[in-house]
């Protein structure tokens, strides 16, 4: 987090980058069922990344709460 991105900010950041990356490796996921390979390792990490989002958004909920406050 730099000196000038806020708190808030930085979450929002982390919520925007972590859809991002959840939905490049359900894409991921899609072509190699597509072509055929093994997905086991990244369904993992997908659900992995599926997990840590959830966690940005309630700490966004939280985050966005606290500021209404």
């Amino acid at each position: 987090m730099s000196t000038e991105e806020s708190e808030l900010a930085m979450v929002r950041r982390h919520v925007r980058e972590g859809g991002m990356q959840v939905a490049r490796q359900r894409a991921l996921v899609d072509r190699l069922t597509a072509e055929g390979l093994p997905v086991a390792d990244a369904e993992v990490l997908l659900a992995t990344f599926e997990d840590l989002q959830r966690q940005h958004e309630a700490h966004l909920a939280r985050a966005e709460a606290g500021t209404q406050a």
